[in-house]
């Protein structure tokens, strides 16, 4: 029987936040616009005309991935949030927790690298999976709290 002292899974909840900033980091690595208008960054990317067209397209996936990340985060806070409320078991907080951090690392990756669209169907089986973690996490603890079996 795991211990709440075993349950991980609340720090899963600033790990998928750093998943989800990495892009933003990445891109200002590699093109910094005016830092005044921080929101006009892909627009004056697009002006850019020292930039090649696939190098431009990359930046669009980098800031698509990061806003995606940013628009699930709440979505997994409240699930992870439920599941402690819940009282589920640390080994099911930190199983889904630690699911949904590695499919948002592995979406993130496609989603930057990938230029095939035969593949654009793995980044959105990558996502499906991440939200089936917190789907999973807010069933259980639904469950739980109408006084079924903990799991």
């Amino acid at each position: 029987m795991s211990s709440i002292k075993d349950n991980y899974s609340l720090f899963s909840i600033p790990a998928a936040w750093f998943v989800a900033f990495v892009p933003h980091v990445y891109s200002t690595l590699y093109y910094t616009a005016d830092k005044t208008a921080p929101r006009n960054y892909m627009s004056a990317l697009e002006k850019d005309q020292t930039i090649d067209q696939a190098t431009k397209d990359r930046f669009t996936r980098i800031k698509g991935a990061q806003q995606n990340g940013f628009e699930n985060l709440g979505f997994f806070a409240a699930a992870v949030v439920a599941g402690n409320l819940a009282g589920l078991s640390s080994s099911t907080l930190n199983g889904l927790s630690a699911g949904y951090v590695v499919s948002r690392v592995v979406y993130t990756a496609v989603y930057i690298s990938n230029t095939n669209p035969k593949f654009s169907d793995l980044r959105s089986l990558l996502w499906l999976i991440g939200v089936g973690q917190c789907i999973t996490l807010f069933l259980k603890a639904g469950k739980a709290l109408q006084g079924g079996p903990l799991a």
